[in-house]
């Protein structure tokens, strides 16, 4: 389910009234997941041009592997969550709300597939751990930028 559609569901099971008081803005939201996806990769980029020039490319071929990385992370987990909201309000009505199994499945090796290709493209790349571990720190740095903008740039 699109999440605009579990926005309306939300919206229309709650009423105008809590929503405001909830504090839900679904624009709001999706720009702030929009930045966070794409600051990801710009950080990863930023990062990863100046080491590879002072540290040697594969240093910098790191970097930028693990933001693409936790890229990937962010979408899968961005997934999980609108399939976790979509079943809720789908079944709102039904005592258990059942969630796909795919969900579960990309919520439990989610970080099982990104150690292996962190270990897979150490051992055939030869590109430093450490490098990747670092790159995989740019949604973070991505996140806490977002956050500091919003907080800054707040209507309220």
């Amino acid at each position: 389910m699109h999440r605009e559609m579990v926005y309306d569901r939300l919206y229309e099971s709650r009423g105008p009234a809590s929503l405001t008081d909830a504090s839900i803005d679904a624009p709001r939201y999706v720009r702030s997941e929009s930045r966070i996806s794409f600051l990801t990769l710009l950080l990863g980029v930023l990062a990863g041009l100046p080491v590879g020039y002072f540290r040697g490319w594969r240093w910098g071929l790191g970097i930028f592997i693990g933001a693409i990385l936790a890229w990937i992370n962010f979408r899968w987990l961005k997934q999980g969550v609108d399939a976790l909201a979509g079943a809720a309000t789908a079944q709102a009505d039904q005592p258990k709300a059942k969630v796909p199994i795919l969900m579960y499945f990309k919520a439990m090796f989610r970080y099982g597939l990104i150690a292996l290709c962190v270990y897979v493209i150490f051992r055939y790349l030869s590109v430093p751990v450490l490098s990747m571990i670092f790159g995989l720190g740019a949604l973070g740095a991505a996140t806490i930028a977002v956050s500091v903008h919003e907080l800054m740039h707040s209507p309220d």
